[in-house]
């Protein structure tokens, strides 16, 4: 038996008085709905079950009537987990039909507070947090940290030759792993997989070379304020130069493979397009720069660490396109293991920490075979002749040394672009605060103006080219 409701009434049967008056007043409800609806400022279309109405992003009162004819957008995520967006990144995108109308980028899903956590840590415990910023160049953000409390000390000139060379070739062989990583990628993401292969399979021998130094692959921790956690292991100066040598002839596999391919080209060039105004409008630095035909590089414009007495080029391109950033990451990765080279003929022997005790943590390290750790000679020493060197040693580790106050914005050249650390001090023995910036987030926003107006496929090529590495771009 079906049940419908009453021709004349217009209601159910057996509906009371009171139920009658409620469905009166949801009719009502939904006449007021549908005349708010017709908003005069929104955009609308038609569809099978009427007018949508359709409002993004933006104040309510500055929200403008759409062109006449506009049809219907498609909006949609990429990522924030998808193999093309360089990690917990989210793009929304904006499309009709193939072309991209509008990006937004979303960030924060890798957030791990590690700037605020630094203000409760001693200063050296801050190389273990900064290190795990952009985890593809954690020697860069441990230099650059160190660097910046290095001057609050005054002791910038007091710090070992031998340390300053080790820094120089630990950074110079990071960038070619992180560039390494940057073309596997952007290839994988392409469809060329065999660079992807090529890439890690470089990549690897610089890990090895990490773990052989530090005892870590990454997060190593290994510059300090005053100097280096350690030595290099003895004898390992060969070893870093058949590694060099070996990595050098296997560059040319990828050069060989993708510089001046037709398909590879056919998606890089005039891809990404992004010209000088553009990069000094938004801050943008690193190769997106330097492929507009600007040599800037903070190694040879606001040299440290001694780059000023090292011989290299700063590659340059004027295609402004995704294609001269590949060809200045090829160019640099040249570039860094000659650098490297040149650190290996000027090593001299000699300490890699200050010589002040009252900075120098931890003033002796071991590697035996349970691993790292401090050497039996210190302990024996500190413990059984000299009761001030012991609490001096015990307050070194568990309070810190003491920073004199003040403030100071140190940048060096990462692989990303200028990578800077601005450090203040309040006289304790933590920092008061410390804020990086990192041009994985300042780069980031160039994307909506390499991709709005071009196709939906060449927003992974952008990307790719800008290569933001998420962890330093949330911190």
């Amino acid at each position: 038996m079906t049940t419908t409701p009453d021709d004349t009434t217009g209601t159910w049967p057996g509906t009371s008085a009171a139920e009658e008056v409620l469905d009166d007043d949801f009719d009502d409800d939904f006449d007021d709905i549908d005349e708010l609806s017709h908003d005069d400022y929104a955009s609308a279309y038609e569809t099978t079950e009427g007018k949508v109405y359709t409002v993004g992003g933006g104040d309510w009162d500055t929200i403008e009537a759409p062109p006449e004819g506009e049809q219907e957008r498609l909006v949609v995520n990429m990522g924030p987990q998808h193999p093309s967006t360089h990690g917990v990144l989210r793009i929304i995108l904006e499309l009709d039909g193939e072309t991209v109308t509008q990006t937004r980028c979303t960030i924060g899903y890798l957030h791990t507070g590690i700037e605020k956590n630094l203000e409760y840590r001693s200063w050296t415990q801050g190389t273990t947090f900064v290190t795990r910023m952009d985890y593809l160049a954690p020697f860069f953000n441990e230099t650059a940290y160190c660097l910046g409390v290095e001057k609050l000390l005054g002791i910038t000139d007091q710090i070992p030759e031998r340390a300053s060379v080790l820094r120089v070739m630990m950074m110079e062989l990071n960038r070619v792993s992180s560039h390494l990583v940057c073309l596997a990628t952007g290839g994988m993401e392409l469809g060329a997989l065999t660079a992807m292969i090529f890439g890690f399979r470089e990549r690897e021998t610089i890990l090895d070379l990490f773990e052989m130094i530090t005892g870590l692959r990454m997060n190593h921790a290994y510059v300090r304020p005053g100097g280096l956690k350690e030595d290099i292991p003895a004898g390992s100066e060969q070893t870093i130069r058949e590694q060099v040598a070996l990595v050098r002839s296997r560059l040319k596999d990828t050069a060989n493979l993708l510089v001046d391919n037709s398909i590879w080209m056919g998606r890089t060039v005039d891809v990404g397009y992004l010209d000088l105004t553009g990069c000094i409008a938004m801050g943008v630095t690193g190769p997106p720069l330097r492929a507009t035909g600007l040599p800037h590089d903070l190694r040879k414009s606001q040299p440290y660490c001694g780059y000023e007495t090292y011989e290299f080029n700063v590659a340059t391109q004027t295609t402004c396109d995704a294609y001269g950033r590949f060809l200045i990451r090829l160019q640099e990765l040249e570039e860094s293991l000659n650098i490297v080279d040149q650190c290996l003929d000027r090593l001299r022997p000699g300490p890699v920490m200050v010589e002040d005790k009252r900075i120098a943590w931890p003033a002796q390290l071991s590697i035996g075979s349970d691993g790292q750790g401090n050497s039996l000679e210190h302990i024996r020493q500190i413990m059984g002749t000299s009761m001030e060197s012991l609490i001096h040693h015990f307050k070194l580790v568990t309070e810190g040394f003491e920073v004199p106050a003040g403030q100071v914005y140190q940048a060096i050249e990462s692989p990303r672009g200028e990578l800077g650390a601005h450090i203040v001090s309040d006289g304790g023995t933590r920092p008061y605060r410390v804020h990086f910036r990192d041009p994985s987030f300042v780069n980031l926003q160039s994307v909506p103006a390499m991709t709005e107006g071009s196709f939906l496929s060449d927003v992974v090529a952008a990307v790719a080219s800008v290569d933001p590495v998420m962890g330093g771009v949330d911190r």
